[in-house]
């Protein structure tokens, strides 16, 4: 028993000491900033300063996309355009990312997303939010509380704290997020007409969670397609649209 006791407390120290590690180094798990070259520094409102990858064009609709943690959103224009031919492309580079300064975090890049909206609102009254992966979050969040046409969900989770769960259930996640990203608790909020594209294959995002996400939203609003033989990173932003 002499043993056994300074063995279970040695072995709690470890576990209390990885638990302060993800703690305080959380974020540099779930951000992964990428440089773009090329993007457009907007001035928004309340200051903020927000990188965006534009496709203009004219006509009342635009497109709102929000990427994943370790995309750099530019290259992702060309499956934009493919998917809403003719309308008007803001893809927002989140803090840190491309050409927007700062740190991300969620409460920043809410922010941001916010003063984009408005931004974009102005010049076009048919909005359209496009989330994926990380920016899934982001964007229910946004559509909870603004007006859009349609939201679109690619390899979406109801929670971080249920998809960080499953990578590490050892760990207490739910205790030790900062940054929660709790898309369920927004679903109920949006109004518009709502598109979740699951991958088949995903090994990122548990497809429980997604499921759970689109159990959120009232019923009748939300559509799922799971889309087969994919996974979390080749899942076509052409199958928004079945292209």
């Amino acid at each position: 028993m002499r043993l056994v006791l300074p063995l279970l407390l040695l072995a709690l120290a470890v576990y209390v000491a990885v638990c302060a590690l993800v703690f305080f180094r959380q974020r540099s798990m779930i951000y992964f900033p990428q440089s773009f070259e090329g993007g457009t520094v907007l001035a928004l409102g309340g200051g903020a300063r927000v990188g965006v990858t534009l496709h203009e064009q004219p006509g009342t609709s635009a497109v709102i996309y929000f990427g994943g943690n370790a995309e750099a959103v530019g290259y992702s224009l060309p499956e934009l355009q493919a998917a809403f031919p003719g309308q008007s492309l803001y893809l927002m580079h989140y803090r840190g990312y491309g050409a927007t300064p700062g740190e991300p975090t969620e409460a920043g890049l809410f922010s941001d997303a916010l003063a984009l909206y408005e931004h974009v609102r102005a010049r076009h009254p048919q909005v359209t939010l496009v989330g994926r992966s990380l920016g899934s979050g982001i964007a229910t969040r946004l559509a909870s509380v603004k007006p859009v046409d349609r939201l679109v969900l690619v390899t979406p989770y109801d929670s971080m704290a249920s998809a960080a769960s499953h990578h590490f259930p050892w760990l207490p996640v739910r205790l030790l997020l900062r940054d929660r990203y709790d898309s369920a608790s927004y679903a109920a909020k949006v109004n518009a007409p709502t598109t979740v594209l699951v991958a088949e294959r995903d090994e990122v995002i548990p497809r429980a969670s997604s499921e759970a996400l689109y159990r959120s939203f009232r019923p009748g609003l939300a559509t799922f397609h799971l889309v087969p033989g994919v996974g979390h990173n080749d899942i076509s932003l052409r199958e928004i649209t079945g292209k």
